[in-house]
């Protein structure tokens, strides 16, 4: 097959690239804006599909944020593209600030506290996890469902988060929206003249050519 890679990776080193991309995250932004920059599609249809992006890693649905990101864009009629590319906004540097500041936003609307009666948050996770399993072993054995730990985990952590990161998500977004708008104008308009030069200058070189062979 043309594309099949010729040096098949080991598992733990696409795990590894998938936490710490080859050149690191600086390089990996760098990548993410130039895409960025050069998609064919007018700046303010761009800046939207950074803004559904970036909304997007603030919820906690991890292994759908494409899905929202695209839905969330299509809906506001913003770059489809740019939307999945703005959810790299999200990574493994950024999630754990993203998901304190949305849990403690979700506390504080919601008027709860975590008193640290059912544990850490991954103690939490932990328990959620376990109730799983059990919960898919009890349909195939005699065992009975259990959804204390789940419904722990969904009252002090999922609900939290999701509502906690509404506010913190539509600030980032739009910070992102009026920071990307003016800088993809600019390269876009940049390009279009830079384009128009050469165009140009490829007319003036072709009518010298005509002038010497007449």
């Amino acid at each position: 097959m043309v594309f099949k890679r010729r040096d098949r990776r080991p598992v733990w080193k696409a795990v590894l690239q998938a936490l710490w991309p080859r050149g690191g995250w600086a390089r990996a932004a760098r990548y993410v804006t130039h895409r960025l920059n050069r998609l064919p599609d007018p700046p303010h249809r761009i800046a939207r599909g950074i803004f559904a992006g970036v909304f997007t890693t603030f919820t906690p649905f991890y292994g759908f944020h494409f899905f929202i990101a695209a839905g969330l864009a299509f809906i506001m009629r913003g770059n489809v593209v740019a939307a999945l590319l703005a959810t790299f906004f999200g990574n493994p540097l950024t999630y754990v600030p993203i998901g304190v500041i949305s849990m403690k936003t979700g506390y504080w609307i919601l008027g709860i506290r975590d008193t640290g009666e059912h544990g850490s948050i991954g103690d939490k996770f932990v328990g959620a996890g376990h109730d799983l399993w059990r919960n898919f072993e009890a349909l195939f054995t005699s065992a009975r469902a259990d959804w204390t730990d789940l419904a722990i985990f969904y009252d002090e952590v999922f609900f939290p988060y999701m509502i906690g990161g509404i506010l913190p998500g539509l600030v980032a977004g739009f910070v992102m929206f009026h920071v990307s708008l003016p800088i993809i104008t600019a390269y876009q308009n940049r390009r279009r003249k830079g384009v128009l030069k050469s165009r140009l200058a490829a007319l003036k070189r072709k009518k010298v050519e005509k002038g010497s062979t007449d």
